[in-house]
């Protein structure tokens, strides 16, 4: 499945007339990078996938086929099929999940959601030192996220919190919030996730810019855009353990 990520989102860029310049800088990208991606040569990581698909407005149905074509099943990547219609489209065989392989170590399948177009639902696994930003960097995206910690250990970045995620734990925030998941584990983190609803990148702007302003007091220091304001949330995160230790022995 991860080969046609790239072929959907050139797709959806070109019928919408928009240069490849312009979707990355939104997207907070290089061009090169995005021309590797929509060629196939680089899988993009989870943060850039959001930033991708929401900038160019197109669902996850839409960038998996789901519903207009054909899919690969989890278990069979080499072989091309027809989604199954089983049960009235009660029933998704494990077998037929559509999986997407990002950068970074970082694997989706999309799960059964009874043709409901407002929620995502993903079985999610991070292999040891994936991260959802193949920088580090915090993301946000619309949409009210869930997930539930089935085995190993996560790491959540949220605003200026760290949270430590064990197996059976599970959270739910604001998307739009910045986020960042990371696996400082030996072993796989691995998850059922669902996103859903939306919100409007307006006023997430709004809200981000009015946390950075009040980490100074000065509102002439404040970002000129979200990606500012982000690298401002970003620095102002607590270290994590090895960083503090780090910082201790100087």
């Amino acid at each position: 499945m991860e080969d046609k990520i790239g072929p959907a989102l050139r797709k959806a860029r070109e019928e919408r007339k928009l240069g490849l310049r312009k979707v990355a800088a939104a997207a907070g990208i290089s061009a090169s990078l995005l021309s590797q991606v929509e060629t196939g040569r680089s899988q993009p990581s989870v943060s850039t996938l959001y930033a991708l698909v929401s900038h160019l407005g197109i669902s996850l149905d839409e960038l998996l086929g789901i519903g207009v074509g054909q899919v690969k099943p989890a278990e069979e990547k080499s072989v091309e099929r027809p989604v199954p219609q089983t049960s009235a489209g009660v029933v998704q065989r494990a077998a037929d999940n559509p999986v997407l392989e990002m950068a970074n170590g970082v694997r989706w399948e999309r799960l059964a959601v009874g043709g409901q177009a407002d929620a995502d639902a993903l079985l999610v696994t991070y292999q040891p030192g994936a991260a959802s930003s193949a920088d580090r960097k915090l993301m946000r995206h619309s949409g009210t996220e869930y997930a539930y910690l089935l085995s190993g250990e996560l790491t959540l970045l949220l605003d200026f919190d760290r949270h430590l995620l064990a197996a059976g734990d599970s959270l739910c925030f604001d998307s739009a919030r910045p986020h960042l998941y990371l696996n400082h584990g030996s072993e796989p983190a691995r998850g059922v996730w669902f996103v859903a609803g939306g919100r409007d990148l307006d006023h997430t702007r709004e809200w981000v810019e009015s946390q950075v302003g009040g980490l100074s007091g000065d509102t002439s220091s404040r970002p000129s855009n979200v990606v500012e304001a982000l690298a401002l949330l970003e620095s102002s995160l607590p270290a994590s353990p090895s960083e503090m230790e780090r910082n201790q022995s100087h």
